[in-house]
């Protein structure tokens, strides 16, 4: 099977034409030599790819016929990933701001709720009634 249908089909990119462009782009390897698509695939081999500024490492044990399920993709190959590759990915996607910035759009409602309790901290009901007739009667004392 060409490589470029097997990266397809073992679900490693979404479109046979995303994986033959990262192929033409030198992000594809087999072994330490970069393929071409038409480079046919076998088992055993240990394919290298260059996605997302991670560097995956898959093994070949067979090859499917034709695009497969996500849960049969581990009948189909073995990750080689190396480990602080994996740290690296969730370093960048915990550092990511997933919030919307400020200004574009209206508030989600966790920003309602924020804001709601912002407002709700200063707030002038904690008064008494005898704060007010000394503020009031203070602005009449000015008027006269």
């Amino acid at each position: 099977m060409r490589i470029d249908k097997f990266l397809w089909s073992v679900r490693f990119y979404k479109t046979r034409t995303l994986a033959a462009d990262e192929i033409k782009k030198n992000r594809v390897s087999i072994g330490e030599n970069a393929v071409k698509s038409s480079k046919e695939v076998k088992n055993g081999d240990i394919i290298k790819i260059r996605k997302n500024q991670i560097d995956y490492k898959i093994k070949v044990i067979d090859i499917p016929k034709s695009r497969v399920g996500a849960k049969l993709v581990s009948i189909y190959v073995i990750d080689m990933t190396e480990k602080d590759q994996y740290e690296i990915l969730a370093m960048r996607k915990s550092s990511k701001d997933y919030y919307r910035q400020k200004g574009i759009g209206r508030p989600t409602k966790k920003d309602r709720r924020d804001m709601d309790d912002y407002s709700a901290g200063d707030s002038t009901e904690d008064m008494d009634n005898d704060d007010w007739d000394v503020f009031f009667n203070e602005n009449k004392d000015d008027e006269d």
